[in-house]
């Protein structure tokens, strides 16, 4: 069921019975959202409480015409950079310089057919298993759509560090398909 502009004004009233349908149907769509960022669901699902308490606080400024989905979606994404923000100034600062060429070299473009061949649950457990900051570059830049600039905005670097990270994303996720793919051939074998 889709969220109506009923359902909405009646969250703008506190009606508890509206804000807990809104909870459950943001609860399906946003909580892959939030395994997207978090290694494990205790944090999903505290991301996804934090994101929706600014959802329930942005209604009152939203158009009821707006397409709730992905206004939602925007939200909760931007509610996982501002964690990641915070998070970020309590732990050890990741730095990784290369030079302009080893950058461009790196960050050049694959193709990419593993998510028809893998299916994308097990593609986004390969992609929870990449570094903290990797993973999120990963996310933002393939999943999500921002540029490098943009990502390098949100996550406080430089446009080359994020596609550094992209990179070495890639890199990894590569080293992982392939392995799988050989553990596979093995087992054919």
């Amino acid at each position: 069921m889709d969220i109506t502009p009923d359902i909405l004004n009646a969250c703008k009233r506190d009606d508890r019975k509206a804000i807990e349908f809104l909870y459950k149907h943001c609860f399906s769509k946003l909580m892959p959202v939030c395994f997207r960022y978090h290694k494990n669901e205790e944090d999903a699902r505290s991301s996804l409480n934090i994101g929706f308490m600014k959802i329930l606080k942005g209604l009152e400024s939203v158009d009821q015409n707006v397409n709730f989905s992905a206004w939602s979606k925007r939200v909760m994404v931007n509610t996982l950079i501002d964690e990641y923000r915070k998070k970020k100034n309590y732990e050890e600062h990741i730095s990784a310089k290369e030079t302009e060429r080893e950058l461009d070299v790196h960050s050049a473009d694959t193709s990419n057919t593993a998510e028809s061949d893998l299916g994308y649950e097990n593609l986004m457990n390969l992609v929870g298993q990449l570094p903290e900051i990797s993973g999120r570059v990963f996310n933002l830049y393939v999943i999500d759509g921002y540029n490098h600039k943009e990502i390098g905005d949100l996550l406080g670097i430089s446009e080359g560090t994020s596609k550094w990270h992209l990179s070495t994303a890639r890199k990894m996720l590569r080293e992982k398909l392939e392995k799988i793919e050989n553990q596979h051939q093995r087992m054919v074998i």
